[in-house]
């Protein structure tokens, strides 16, 4: 985990997220990683995921695989 003002990244939140919520996770692409942070917490921890790991997850959610 680093912090995510030591990033100098663009940040995406989710096209879904509705009329600039701040509840929402926020993904930056890196070189060879994905980082993912909170928004209500721009500048608090942000997780780096390698590409493989996260290319996972999200096939992973498309699946429906998290579905309670």
């Amino acid at each position: 985990m680093i912090c995510a003002s030591e990033l100098t990244v663009t940040w995406q939140r989710s096209s879904r997220s509705q009329n600039g919520a701040d509840n929402c996770v926020e993904v930056a692409c890196l070189s060879d990683a994905t980082a993912v942070r909170d928004s209500k917490e721009p500048d608090g921890p942000a997780l780096v995921f390698g590409a493989g790991a996260f290319s996972a997850f999200l096939d992973d959610i498309k699946a429906g695989r998290f579905r309670g």
